[in-house]
C-alpha cells in the first residue's frame, strides 16, 4: 500500500496495536543472593518500558525486601526456591514474591532508630501505594503495588 507524499499522520482504517509486556516470573534459588538476580532483572525490564528512574529504584529495593524477608522469615516452595514475579497494567506494578509460608504473619514494625533490622515491610510500606498478603496451606505471597499515576 502506498500513500501520497503529503499524507501525514495515520492511514485511515490502519490500526496500530500496543502489546503489554508479558508478565514476568523467575523461579529462583532461596538463597539471599536471588534478590540480586531479582533485582538486575527488574531493572532491565523496566527499562525496557521506559519507565522512570524512581520508578525503577523505588522497585529494586522494595522486591529487594520482599525477597530478604522471604529467605530470612520464611520456608522455601517444596521445590527449594521462591518464586519473583511482576507484571504491570492500568492499575501499576504489581510485584509478587511467594515463597512456601512462615510461623508468623509479616507487618510492618516500628523499630527505634538505631536498629539494623526489621525496617523490611516499613520501607516497603512507604514506597508503594499498599502491598498485601495472600496465603494458601502451603505458600505465601506477598504483594507490593506501585500504582499508575497520571
Amino acid at each position: 500500500m502506498s500513500y501520497p507524499k503529503h499524507h501525514r499522520g495515520t492511514p485511515k482504517g490502519l490500526c496500530i496495536v500496543v502489546t503489554a509486556p508479558a508478565p514476568v516470573a523467575l523461579s529462583l534459588p532461596f538463597t539471599p543472593s536471588s534478590a540480586a538476580i531479582a533485582r538486575s532483572r527488574l531493572q532491565e525490564w523496566l527499562t525496557g518500558l521506559q519507565a522512570s528512574d524512581d520508578l525503577v529504584e523505588d522497585s529494586r529495593l522494595v522486591l529487594s525486601e520482599l525477597v530478604g524477608n522471604a529467605v530470612r522469615h520464611a520456608r522455601p516452595l517444596d521445590d527449594g526456591t521462591v518464586l519473583v514475579a511482576w507484571n504491570t497494567d492500568d492499575v501499576g506494578l504489581d510485584i509478587a514474591v511467594t515463597d512456601g509460608g512462615a510461623p508468623t504473619v509479616p507487618g510492618a514494625l516500628e523499630v527505634d532508630v538505631d536498629e539494623t533490622t526489621g525496617r523490611g515491610l516499613s520501607i516497603v510500606e512507604t514506597l508503594t501505594d499498599r502491598w498485601w498478603l495472600e496465603t494458601s496451606q502451603s505458600r505465601s505471597t506477598v504483594h507490593a503495588l506501585f500504582s499508575s499515576r497520571g
